[in-house]
């Protein structure tokens, strides 16, 4: 089982001065995670999403990060493959260029990047942004495939006259290739396309058990026809919300609040909720808080005739990896059952303080990740 990071550069306070602090205290996460053990970190790829991510350059921040590290590897999680966002020759350059100066260290995981206030920003057509992501898949599988160096591509809606994609990746054919998936159509398109799955996990266990039984069904059942490369990573990575803490009640709270934080933004962008609340208060039961939020959600779905499910309102549930060192062993083994090849951790939340991230990751390169390298 491999564990790893993901970066929104999410933030309460979306001053300039402190997005710059946030940032700066990412790549210090980061560094920590590679010297404690963690095997990646991840980074978002998000535009003009204030509260929600402020990652809108994951190859300058990943750059970065691998200049000040090891041995961790370094992933897009996720690049914007529409073309208005990148190019998808452009994707592959910068990939084989980090590729090289990591030394062989990158993964790329491709999304549409499809909320309205980010194709609006970029003029990026909302009705193409699933064929836009497919084609510059398979531009990205066949980029250093030809035995002349060259890349000659006639697409459905790029024509690419024979051109060399340098530099030339370490890893070859090229790095590992993921995709973002919220949701089982998405899951089925990385197993036909024979790409890893990058799953949210906020729903809990059952449905990332759920979600790797549908993604192994449609492995089972792919013709090969849809492949976008020549090799194929069917590699499954769940969420994991987590802080831990040698207090556990105050992680709880920690992180209640900060995934309360979370939900409010991805509500207020991805379904035209309110701003989120920058507040913290030391005195409310944020565990409290947060089911209250979950259910005044629910009571607006029913209102607005929108289904309750799983995927509507999972990122309310706070059962996840807070509390402490044996809380999160215990979740993870629960998540190492239902079949996840890779714990993501979610630490950085907007209104989380450094501190407790810190913490988190020192606990998790101590006590959780040491626990399942002796299991084996």
């Amino acid at each position: 089982m491999k564990f790893s990071m993901i970066f929104e550069a999410q933030m309460a306070d979306p001053s300039a001065e402190h997005e710059r602090q946030v940032l700066h205290d990412c790549v210090e996460q980061a560094v920590l995670a590679d010297q404690v053990g963690f095997d990646r970190v991840w980074a978002v790829e998000h535009h003009a999403l204030r509260w929600y991510a402020h990652m809108s350059a994951p190859e300058t921040f990943l750059a970065w990060v691998a200049a000040r590290t090891e041995r961790i590897r370094i992933g897009h999680g996720v690049v914007c493959m529409p073309f208005n966002f990148n190019h998808p020759v452009r994707v592959a350059e910068r990939a084989a260029m980090l590729d090289v100066l990591s030394g062989g260290r990158m993964d790329v995981g491709a999304g549409r990047g499809a909320t309205p206030q980010e194709t609006s920003l970029c003029g990026v057509d909302r009705d193409r942004t699933y064929e836009e992501m497919d084609e510059a898949l398979r531009i990205f599988g066949q980029a250093w495939q030809d035995p002349e160096g060259e890349l000659s591509w006639q697409g459905e809606l790029l024509a690419i006259d024979p051109h060399p994609i340098l530099p030339r990746p370490v890893q070859r054919p090229h790095p590992p290739l993921y995709m973002a998936c919220t949701k089982k159509d998405t899951l089925k398109l990385a197993a036909d396309y024979g790409v890893g799955a990058l799953v949210l996990g906020f729903a809990g266990v059952d449905e990332i058990a759920e979600l790797r039984h549908y993604y192994d069904q449609c492995i089972s059942e792919r013709t090969g026809e849809k492949l976008v490369s020549t090799v194929v990573n069917d590699h499954f990575t769940a969420l994991c919300p987590t802080i831990v803490l040698d207090d556990r009640d105050r992680a709880a709270q920690i992180g209640a609040r900060g995934q309360r934080f979370f939900a409010q933004s991805i509500k207020h962008w991805y379904g035209a909720g309110p701003v989120p609340d920058e507040a913290v208060d030391p005195e409310v039961d944020e565990v409290a808080a947060i089911k209250q939020a979950a259910e005044e959600h629910e009571a607006y779905l029913h209102e607005t005739k929108i289904p309750v499910n799983a995927a509507t309102t999972g990122v309310f549930n706070v059962e996840h990896a807070y509390g402490s060192a044996d809380d999160a062993i215990a979740y993870v083994e629960r998540l190492k059952e239902a079949g996840a090849d890779e714990i993501m951790c979610l630490i950085q939340m907007g209104t989380v303080p450094q501190e407790a991230c810190l913490e988190t990751i020192r606990h998790w390169g101590e006590k959780v990740i040491p626990h399942f390298r002796q299991d084996g």
